[in-house]
């Protein structure tokens, strides 16, 4: 008998001899029999043989493409994988001869990309004892999905995670290519992946406090399914805490000079790279490596384990992967490297042939194109723990597996994504700047940053001011109810079946955190923003024990003062979605305070364009449009049903305006940050009164927690642009009802009185260019 892996059956080099390559070596393409002897050894001779495939889903012929077809980078792999098996496997055929192959595999259907309608199973399938079966069997665990949430979505967002993320991306949240970027996948899904931690830890917990003699200790294990090895690496880093990092060592250098007796011993510095051990972000008492405990969470990278499963008999390549297979193929056994795993990050690989009997906990985070995909990855799960019957029953005793993020039905079916709609070719309108208008252009800076130079280190901020908070239970769910999925069910997840539900949360999180300390990070985070330059190097002129103080104390008041938590536990702002949040919008808040003798804030503005204007407004657009007469551009655009025209009209009929313009094509930016990104503002309009102020003016109803951000930023860029004073004086305004525009107009213009230093007066401040 001869075990090999599938790897095997990859063709060998030309110019490969003895198990090692040469440049100098060529010996043509490897035939049949040279084939045959490499993989089969002493069997060859012994033909014909019978094959015994196990995890058989990648054993077919994939069919011909259509020549207009093009696959994912994924389903190539597949369907290369598939190609290498069966054409080694006629190698052997028509060297040595095949008698008979068997294929095993839970999984005998085809996948998209292999040609073959995705879902039907493979025509040699002689018996099939399905996920069904073996679930309502009591042989393999029971799935648990979420079927309900505190938000009351009717598909839970723990169950189709992937989508709730990617549908809701935003420009710059996305790397080149389309793929989201890491710390955005972090971000939003870091709720579910605390929820589901912590029932880890309380499954963990339940183990180690049983007193049964003779008990397994084995810790359970939480597999993190990724959809790249970006946001695995990510994952791991945040989870583990540990990292590479670059280290200079000495390193000696021995040079000969007349002779063997005589030498000279120089040293130098050279570059290594180390391993950091740090402190995790999520439980790190249980997930983090440590020097003691340095495999509590693992990654698993298939490449790596490519390369240790192909490696040549007798030749030594990649031992650091070799082990980690060997760590992966142990994990949940005692005694063996893998037991102490607690947590494992995966990219690929957990679509395989893995199993270990003691996961619990599974967490996807890519896409799942196919039924067929989520059955495989929820199946590296499914392993029972325990095959003893109850004495009483004769059966056994029911083990469950808890799925987030796999949308997984136990029918494989999936409907075909609609046609793209047609062009749209609808009569275009031609919008504008007039030249015969010229007296209503409207000028503004360029902003791309601002200027915060701080001597002494006093900052102040008016917390009252600042753009309240208001926590979200849609996006970021309390609370999920999972069932048992057992049976053929249809449509979404729903809490239809007679099974009883079990609510999971996040008090296992909430038990072990303290608000003060996520007052403390989010304060800690501020100071690191003030101290760094626009260029990214830190200031040296103030120190953090000068700042963290004043910081501290603004983020206690907001926290106490401006924050909605809608009846939810307080410490759900240690959710990076919401600190993060918090200390963007306190940061964009604070000003150096002058009154201390600080300077004040400035505008950096575009070094090749510093000032723009409303003449540069030239675009076509299939939008409804209607014309103006206070503006410099002869129409605006609307982008709604009702509500730029109501402010267009109210801005053309009030009195105290002199000039507007819709803020399209017009490029006024108002730069800030939202989740970590940085991002552009886009206000709808800018607006000219009659007492020289210039407005910048939003049309905004409901507004979500990432528009208040926008607001915040706004009144930063009003508040340095003012303090520079090259341009007037300048406000900015939230109308939430247009049909009452002209009402605020008018209140606004009586109670906006300009002092004579806000008039342009150009030796009164430097124009601060970036």
């Amino acid at each position: 008998m001869v075990v090999e892996n599938w790897h095997r059956f990859l063709p060998e080099s030309p110019q490969t001899e003895g198990g090692r390559t040469y440049a100098v070596v060529n010996k043509g393409a490897e035939g049949p029999e040279a084939f045959g002897r490499r993989v089969l050894g002493d069997l060859y001779d012994r033909g014909p043989i019978l094959v015994l495939n196990d995890e058989a889903h990648h054993a077919y012929r994939p069919a011909p493409l259509p020549e207009e077809e093009r696959l994912a980078k994924e389903a190539k792999e597949e369907r290369e994988e598939a190609t290498v098996w069966v054409e080694g496997l006629d190698r052997i055929n028509a060297g040595a001869g095949v008698a008979f192959c068997t294929d095993l595999s839970a999984t005998p259907f085809y996948i998209a990309g292999s040609g073959h309608d995705e879902g039907t199973p493979f025509p040699w399938l002689v018996s099939d004892f399905g996920l069904v079966d073996a679930i309502e069997a009591g042989i393999v665990k029971i799935p648990r999905l979420p079927v309900a949430e505190s938000s009351g979505n009717p598909i839970p967002r723990y169950f189709a995670l992937w989508r709730h993320i990617t549908d809701d991306l935003v420009r710059g949240e996305r790397l080149p290519g389309g793929k989201p970027k890491p710390e955005v996948i972090w971000r939003e899904a870091e709720d579910a992946l605390v929820t589901l931690a912590s029932q880890w830890k309380e499954r963990f917990e339940q183990i180690q406090a049983s007193s049964a003699p003779g008990i397994d200790r084995t810790p359970p294990v939480l597999i993190i399914v990724c959809d790249n090895t970006d946001i695995a690496e990510l994952f791991f880093r945040k989870i583990s805490g540990e990292q590479m990092v670059e280290v200079e060592d000495d390193d000696i250098d021995e040079e000969s000079e007349g002779g063997e007796e005589s030498s000279v011993t120089s040293r130098r510095k050279r570059k290594k790279m180390r391993i950091a051990y740090g402190r995790g972000e999520i439980f790190p008492e249980y997930f983090s490596n440590t020097p003691e405990h340095p495999l509590r969470t693992i990654r698993i990278d298939s490449k790596l384990l490519q390369e240790a499963e192909s490696r040549v008999e007798g030749v030594t390549r990649a031992d650091a992967a070799e082990q980690l297979r060997e760590i992966v193929a142990t994990v949940g056994k005692p005694g063996q490297p893998g037991e102490q795993v607690r947590c494992v990050i995966s990219v690929q690989m957990l679509s395989e042939g893995w199993d270990a009997n003691n996961v619990t906990h599974i967490l996807g985070l890519r896409a799942f194109g196919s039924q067929l995909l989520c059955e495989q990855v929820v199946g590296r799960g499914l392993r029972r723990m325990d095959y003893v019957p109850e004495p009483e029953t004769g059966l056994l005793t029911e083990e469950y597996v808890d799925v987030y993020g796999v949308p997984f039905s136990l029918i494989p079916f999936r409907g075909r994504e609609p046609k793209a709609p047609a062009p749209d070719d609808r009569p275009r309108f031609y919008v504008h700047s007039l030249p015969e208008r010229a007296d209503l252009r409207i000028r503004f800076p360029v902003v791309e940053g601002y200027a915060f130079a701080l001597r002494t280190g006093a900052i102040t901020a008016d917390v009252a001011g600042i753009e309240p908070l208001e926590l979200d239970p849609v996006q970021a769910p309390q609370a999920v109810f999972v069932m048992p999925q057992v049976g053929l069910p249809t449509g979404p997840p729903s809490l239809a079946g007679g099974f009883l539900t079990e609510k999971q949360d996040r008090a296992a999180y909430y038990a072990s955190t303290h608000l003060q300390t996520i007052e403390f990070e989010i304060a800690r985070e501020i100071v690191r923003r003030l101290l760094v330059a626009a260029d990214g190097q830190r200031k040296r002129a103030v120190s953090a024990h000068i700042l963290f103080p004043q910081a501290f104390r603004l983020v206690q008041e907001y926290v106490a003062t401006r924050i909605d938590f809608r009846g939810l536990d307080p410490r759900e702002i240690g959710l990076e979605r919401y600190a993060g949040e918090i200390a963007e919008r306190i940061f964009t808040a604070i000003r150096p305070d002058e009154g201390s003798g600080e300077p004040p804030l400035l505008p950096l503005l575009n070094r090749y364009r510093p000032i723009g204007d409303t003449s540069v407004v030239d675009f076509k657009t299939v939008k409804p449009c209607f014309a103006t007469r206070k503006s410099h551009v002869n129409q605006v655009a609307a982008d709604t049903g009702s509500w730029e025209q109501a402010a267009a009209f109210a801005l053309e009929a009030c009195e105290d305006v002199v000039a507007y313009a819709r803020n399209d094509h017009l490029e006024l930016v108002i730069p800030y940050e939202h989740q970590g990104l940085a991002r552009a503002y886009f206000p709808d309009f800018l607006v000219k009164l009659r007492n020289d102020v210039t407005l910048v003016l939003e049309i905004k109803g409901y507004e979500s927690n990432e528009d208040r951000a926008k607001h915040e930023a706004a009144r930063r860029w009003v508040a340095a642009v003012n303090n520079w004073g090259q341009l007037g004086r300048w406000e900015f305004q939230v109308c939430r009802d247009p049909y009452r525009l002209g009402e605020e107009l008018r209140g606004l213009t009586s109670s906006l009185l300009v002092p004579a230093s806000s008039r342009g007066d150009a030796e009164t401040r430097r124009v601060r260019s970036g």
